[in-house]
């Protein structure tokens, strides 16, 4: 069956990238979830998706420029309530040694290169023994080839805003196992080649009922999406299916 990946986090109930979000991804019974790292101005590894903190947090400001211990002061609820910090990756880390969740783990250095980033990533994932469960993912192709130089045993995947022709034989090329296409720009046929040449395809960001219906019905590897409550309930109508 088609895994279901939370895209930030069950970010459609949750502020997106927080320890609540992805703990609420797991009780509702996702098969992963993703996220996205970045380096404060002291070089931690923290789960953030835009380069500035304004419009997730309470702070203003490049993530860049801040130090840890400034950007852990700063509350993503911003509706008010409960105080939810921005998490450190080796906390969403640690946690995930408690459950058997897969973790999507894109770079975010398209804009900003955050040197080492890579290094200091992989060994955190070393540290905890979760090779075999995390997929990195960018779209600085060169930062997941640099990846995976780095530590080929964990699985690497472009992302993609456009089609490409034959992504299967790109994918081959930088020896990444997963493509993660936007959905609205790769085909059902196109899904299906690069699945049958041993890619995985995870679209993303999948919230709609209708293409939720497209890529199960085709048993897409995985989709990536804000609302897995949703995306769990129209999967269990094909496990009914002969």
């Amino acid at each position: 069956m088609t895994q279901i990946f939370a895209h930030r986090g069950y970010s459609s109930a949750y502020p997106e990238n927080t320890m609540s979000a992805f703990v609420a991804a797991e009780k509702a019974g996702a098969d992963g979830i993703e996220l996205d790292v970045q380096l404060t101005k002291d070089g931690e590894v923290v789960v953030i998706h835009d380069e500035k903190v304004d419009r997730t947090t309470t702070g203003i400001g490049f993530v860049k420029d801040l130090l840890y211990k400034e950007l852990r002061q700063l509350n993503t609820n911003k509706k008010g309530g409960r105080k939810e910090p921005i998490p450190a990756l080796k906390e969403v880390l640690e946690w995930m040694t408690s459950n058997q969740l897969i973790c999507n783990i894109e770079f975010k250095n398209n804009r900003f290169p955050y040197d080492g980033m890579e290094e200091k990533v992989i060994h955190l994932v070393r540290n905890f023994h979760l090779d075999n469960r995390i997929i990195f993912s960018s779209f600085n192709h060169y930062s997941i080839v640099h990846s995976y130089r780095l530590a080929p045993e964990i699985e690497t995947a472009p992302l993609l805003l456009e089609g490409i022709y034959m992504p299967w034989v790109y994918c081959q090329s930088i020896r990444a196992k997963g493509l993660h296409p936007k959905h609205t720009t790769i085909s059902d046929r196109i899904i299906q080649k690069t699945m049958e040449n041993g890619i995985a395809v995870r679209p993303y960001t999948v919230n709609q009922e209708k293409d939720m219906h497209r890529l199960f019905n085709i048993k897409c590897t995985s989709i990536i999406t804000d609302d897995p409550v949703k995306a769990i309930k129209i999967r269990n109508q094909y496990k009914k299916r002969p």
